[in-house]
């Protein structure tokens, strides 16, 4: 894989930002944006990059450092869920909580935005404060976002509780988007000027970025990734007529910068320190690019699979055509077309040779195909069958190739298939028998213990880590959870594998 960024040219540029930034202030409230941990989408598309990189900035700076995590009510009440680890924004905030603990870092609560009373929120809370985790409820703003004089009262962030704090660098951080953590650093500086304490606010940003084109396929695949949120990126209009240069930020954060100047100067009675949006945010990432040409690439590649992913979504009545059409518009904005991802037209073909032989299957299920390209560009393919689906058919192949194994060596024993088919289909009555990803991965490991092939074509199971797949179908639950057993970065064509409506857990 080629590599377009450099992780400790950008820990060192970052790092020393956030120092000079910290020792303007007593306290210095530091917003997170993006990801804090496995920030995978920046991973993808610049390739390099350590997903926990951020964590890494964070321990060298852990003796001046604390964190608080927001996390938005009607994210626990809706159980919004985070796509790429397939678990709830409650389930990785009790994650984050843990990752953070055990690397030392003070987790000092976790403020629950917006807070509406609702039920599964107070649970929530119930449960975190069990196992020993300080929770704060903050409300809707009163008056925001126009009625300063109120937002900066008893009435409006006066009315949050305060999450008492002791080192000079406090981050604020959260699962995804949307979680309230701006609003959180004001209500925390509006009560430490209260207690006549100065404190100062910046924001850790890596997107969009702000010293690379507007059009830039980075910046694109941004927009790409929060879609849902309707973000745009936009030069930022105060930047450039404070400075006379065009920088890159985007709208939420532009539509939002005269309500932090004027809530600045109404709190501290003086004035702003920033004079743009840009100026509030420490974002070096543009500086830890070597390879221009291979983010552009990887970026590209990013804005196809967010396409794919929309697709599916809308299939699955998760989202509306607007966000489907809009992902569209940034795929025609950079020529691309979803052939442009290698494994797409691959797996597609794999599902036509099959369906062209009279490989169908009965019952409903449709002929679907899978493909994956391993790290040294190869394309394996695979198709579904009575006894495998086609993404499990995929891995097999793969980790034969990857072994030199035959390709009519079996890796799984038949006696094994059939062993696993009984109990699916005669004493769980699942209505279906053949393997999914998850269930091969078992059966292979079983396998291993006796069959030698099995036991070589296991060892090459981590060399998958990373790669690409693509399906014809919407990927089922089974082969979901072992694509992300594995670490693979997997999209599909928006159709289901099989005419039922009612499939149960494949």
């Amino acid at each position: 894989m080629k590599i377009g960024f450099d992780n400790e040219k950008y820990l060192k540029e970052q790092s020393e930002e956030i120092r000079r930034r910290a020792g303007k202030y007593g306290r210095l409230y530091l917003e997170f944006g993006g990801k804090l941990i496995n920030d995978y989408h920046a991973a993808r598309c610049l390739p390099g990059y350590d997903p926990n990189v951020k964590l890494r900035l964070l321990q060298t700076l852990k003796d001046h450092a604390e964190v608080i995590l927001c996390l938005y009510s009607g994210d626990i009440e809706r159980k919004k869920m985070r796509a790429d680890f397939g678990i709830s924004y409650a389930d990785d905030a009790l994650k984050l909580i843990d990752d953070l603990t055990g690397l030392g870092l003070t987790v000092r609560g976790v403020v629950i935005t917006r807070f509406l009373d609702q039920p599964a929120v107070k649970q929530f809370r119930a449960k975190l404060e069990r196992r020993g985790v300080k929770v704060f409820y903050h409300y809707k703003t009163a008056g925001y976002p126009m009625d300063v004089d109120t937002i900066v009262s008893e009435q409006g962030y006066g009315r949050n509780e305060y999450v008492q704090v002791e080192k000079p660098i406090v981050v604020v951080t959260a699962p995804g988007p949307g979680s309230g953590k701006f609003a959180t650093c004001l209500s925390q500086i509006y009560h430490e000027y209260r207690r006549g304490r100065m404190a100062g606010y910046s924001k850790f940003e890596s997107f969009p970025v702000w010293n690379l084109p507007l059009d830039h396929p980075l910046n694109i695949a941004y927009e790409a990734a929060t879609i849902d949120l309707n973000d745009r990126n936009m030069i930022d209009p105060y930047h450039k007529e404070a400075y006379g240069k065009e920088t890159v930020n985007y709208n939420r954060d532009v539509d939002a910068f005269p309500l932090l100047v004027a809530i600045w100067r109404k709190m501290t009675k003086g004035d702003c320190p920033y004079r743009s949006p840009t100026d509030m945010g420490v974002n070096r990432i543009g500086f830890g690019i070597v390879d221009d040409e291979v983010v552009r690439n990887a970026s590209k590649q990013e804005v196809i699979r967010r396409f794919l992913r929309y697709q599916c979504a809308f299939a699955e009545g998760s989202t509306d055509r607007s966000m489907v059409e809009r992902a569209k518009e940034l795929m025609d904005s950079l020529g691309l077309k979803t052939e442009d991802r290698a494994v797409v037209e691959a797996a597609r073909c794999a599902a036509e040779n099959a369906q062209s032989q009279g490989k169908g299957k009965a019952g409903g299920t449709i002929v679907s195909g899978a493909a994956i390209q391993l790290q040294d560009g190869r394309i394996v393919t695979g198709r579904n069958s009575d006894e495998m689906h086609a993404a499990a058919a995929m891995m097999m192949n793969a980790v034969k190739t990857l072994s030199g194994i035959p390709a009519q060596i079996p890796l799984i024993g038949p006696n094994i298939i059939q062993s696993i088919a009984h109990m699916k289909q005669d004493i769980l009555k699942v209505g279906y028998t053949s393997l999914n990803l998850d269930e091969a991965l078992i059966g292979l490991a079983i396998s291993s213990t006796t069959n030698p092939a099995a036991q070589i074509a296991m060892e090459k199971l981590n060399e998958l880590r990373g790669c690409e797949v693509h399906m014809t179908h919407i990927v089922t639950p089974g082969d979901e959870a072992g694509l992300r057993r594995l670490g693979c970065r997997f999209t599909s064509d928006p159709y289901y594998a099989t005419n039922r409506l009612f499939t149960g857990q494949q």
